[in-house]
């Protein structure tokens, strides 16, 4: 691995459902655009968007 590959985030995401139940946000508990029955952290889109500029690479 080189200096250049400081950035490496993981973009993996759960399967968007077809409609509800919607899994909740793990942060501010809205729903989502996962399924309720999918296992493992989910996001609203703007809790998504949030986290994503938090994470960004900045340079």
């Amino acid at each position: 691995m080189s200096d250049d590959d400081h950035c490496l985030i993981d973009a993996s995401r759960p399967p968007k459902a077809d409609g509800p139940p919607y899994a909740e946000c793990v942060l501010c508990r809205e729903p989502t655009e996962y399924p309720e029955a999918y296992k493992g952290v989910t996001l609203c889109p703007v809790c998504e968007w949030q986290e994503a500029q938090r994470t960004a690479c900045s340079g």
